[in-house]
């Protein structure tokens, strides 16, 4: 199946496509943790059926170093014990910050006391935004049909144009 549309072929997409980018950016360059920030917007993705994000953030993660053993277990990172407590803390936020409507009432208060434990300030404002872009970014491959499978490790910021 085919993308419905490429959102850097239009000026308007390019511009929204960019600053996108440039928050990301932000959030990369910030103290929480490259391999938190990964898994976190795999599992995002994951909830929100993004293959496109999905394969950005796993094939990512990998060059990073992060181990098949972790990817393959964030789907079931609640049934897992290759995660920190700290990751599972992110994690927790994730999906709570993601399934609003379907599962939660928002993020509780233990997930955030939780978050508050593991991560200071700076880190936790990262967090959320980083749900927050995750969110955003899945939203619009899903409706955009963007399609997983041909991302080549690395190559994100020249997606972004």
């Amino acid at each position: 199946m085919e993308p419905r549309m490429h959102l850097f072929d239009r000026e308007i997409g390019a511009k929204i496509g960019k600053r996108m980018f440039a928050v990301s950016q932000v959030i990369q360059e910030s103290p929480l943790p490259k391999a938190t920030q990964e898994l976190v917007q795999l599992r995002a993705s994951q909830l929100n059926g993004c293959g496109f994000c999905i394969d950005i953030h796993t094939k990512d993660a990998a060059a990073a170093g992060e181990t098949a053993v972790r990817l393959n277990l964030v789907a079931a990172w609640r049934h897992s014990t290759v995660f920190t407590e700290a990751e599972q803390a992110a994690l927790a936020l994730a999906e709570e910050g993601t399934r609003f409507t379907d599962a939660h009432h928002g993020v509780s208060d233990e997930t955030w006391a939780q978050v508050r434990k593991h991560y200071d300030d700076d880190q936790a404002i990262a967090l959320v935004s980083l749900i927050a872009m995750i969110n955003a970014t899945n939203r619009l491959g899903v409706i955009l049909n963007n399609q997983g499978g041909s991302y080549e490790p690395g190559n994100l910021a020249t997606l972004a144009g």
